[in-house]
Formats: structure tokens, sequence, C-alpha cells
């Protein structure tokens, strides 16, 4: 992608999206110079302090990975994935599909970068959808028509909300978000979370980073601890590990391994009773 291609109605190429930073993050090339620097400042402000930046996405992508495999193992064939970011290898419907035959997927974002790709991608494949969707009300997200036709909630559902909620910077609103989450699961129903962290003693290493992220469409990020996700998920069952740096969330051999004394991120599955 480039500014002198194709631009997607109601994208500015000028103004840094986090969906398409983190797709730089990732390897991919679905970004403008915008994303690109921001990405590299990022980048390079992460090396200064002792973090490999698009090594924590690659552990949160992995982290994604082995949590679908985990549900898609217990019988799961429901997802819906919110935030979904642009479409890279392994995404949700690919790993349900390998390790849940028959499995339906629907894909919810509000970048208009990621919905023209993803629907252009995903327009043949199987029990896939794409919705256009805010997390900001949760609610209209569960009501949408189009996502109760291809999801049953009368049968457990898994709702991914992947590095996405540390996007918002007002702990009452995210707590509203997850609790709405929550409520709009079935019984037996799973919600995944990942969130990133660092250290109490290593958040003056982030500032100049939450800077950069001020500028881009997100308009900027917080951090959150472990006991602040757990608390938000009061009344659901907190799946062993436990709330933990993704790379010790239930790590396989056949998986990134990344390093979880230098994690980036947390994550969490937790399951209505």
């Amino acid at each position: 992608m480039t500014e002198t291609g194709r631009v997607p109605a109601g994208v500015n190429p000028k103004v840094p999206s986090v969906a398409r930073i983190y797709d730089y993050f990732l390897g991919g090339k679905d970004n403008f110079a915008s994303d690109r620097e921001a990405a590299e400042q990022v980048i390079r402000l992460g090396r200064e302090q002792g973090y490999d930046i698009p090594a924590l996405a690659r552990a949160n992508r992995a982290f994604l990975v082995r949590v679908v495999r985990e549900l898609a193992d217990a019988g799961v064939r429901q997802f819906l994935d919110i935030g979904t970011g642009l479409p890279t290898q392994q995404n949700v419907h690919q790993v349900a599909a390998m390790f849940g035959p028959g499995s339906h997927t629907v894909y919810v974002d509000n970048d208009p970068t990621v919905l023209v790709h993803a629907r252009a991608i995903l327009a043949n494949t199987p029990n896939t959808l794409v919705v256009q969707g805010d997390l900001k009300h949760p609610g209209e997200i569960l009501a949408d028509e189009r996502v109760r036709a291809h999801l049953d909630f009368s049968r457990p559902v898994a709702i991914l909300a992947l590095a996405i909620l540390h996007f918002f910077t007002d702990d009452a609103e995210v707590s509203r978000i997850v609790s709405s989450l929550r409520d709009g699961l079935p019984s037996g129903g799973y919600l995944a979370i990942s969130h990133t962290y660092v250290r109490r003693s290593d958040q003056h290493k982030v500032e100049q980073a939450q800077s950069v992220y001020g500028k881009t469409s997100a308009g900027g990020f917080v951090h959150r601890g472990p006991e602040e996700l757990a608390a938000m998920l009061d009344g659901m069952e907190i799946l062993e590990p436990g709330v933990v740096p993704v790379e010790l969330w239930r790590p396989r051999h056949d998986q990134y391994p990344g390093d979880p004394g230098n994690s980036g991120y947390i994550g969490v599955l937790a399951r209505r009773p």
C-alpha cells in the first residue's frame, strides 16, 4: 500500500493508524509512510529501553493462536474477534478451521483500511463475516443482526479483544466495555483479552512511545496490570494460568516462545459460568 495507490474512503494516509503500525511490526505491507515512520520511532524507543517491539507483537499473535487452538480443542466453534486489525498469517478463522472444522468467525473493526482488506481477502471464505463496529459500543456489536445471524448465542461463543483495550485510556470505560462483553456471552462462553503492560518500575520508559501513539488515530494508550485486568473479569472463571505475560500462557513448543521476562503484553482467558 502506498499513498500513490488507491486509498480507501475515509482514510487519511498522513495520520498513522494503530492497525497499520501493528501490521508493520508483524512484517506486513499494508501501511503508509506515516505508519512506518511512527512504527520506526516506537521500535527505536523500545530498543533504547531494552524492548524488541516487533518481537512483542509476534508474541501477542502467538497468544491469539494458542487461545483459539485451546478453545477449538475444547469444542468451541464460534468466534467473535473485535478489533481484528489487518489480515495476516494465522488469523482466527484459519486457526479455528484447522482445529475446529466448521467454525464460524466474525471479524469486527472500525478502521476503513482493515475493513476494505478483510472483505477483499475473506470474500470467498466460508463461515467468515466482516462487520464494521466500534468497541466503544459493545452492545451494538452484540446486537448487530448480521452478527446474530452468523453466530448462535444459545451456544458457546468466544469473544476475542486482543491488543485493543489499552487504546481506551479511561478505566471506567474499559470496565463498562468488559462488563458488556461478559454479560453478552451465553453460559459457557469465553472472553480472551491481551493488553499492553510494563512493570511499574519501567513505566518511565514508555512515556515517549505514548507520545508517538498520541498522534495516531487512537490518540494514545495506557498500561494496565494483571490485578486491574482480573478485577474487570469479576463474575467470570479465570482459567489457568491466570493473567500472565502472553509468553507464559499455555506455551506450546510449536509457537514463538518470546521472552516472558521482558514481555510487553499480558493475556487472559475467562469463562462465563
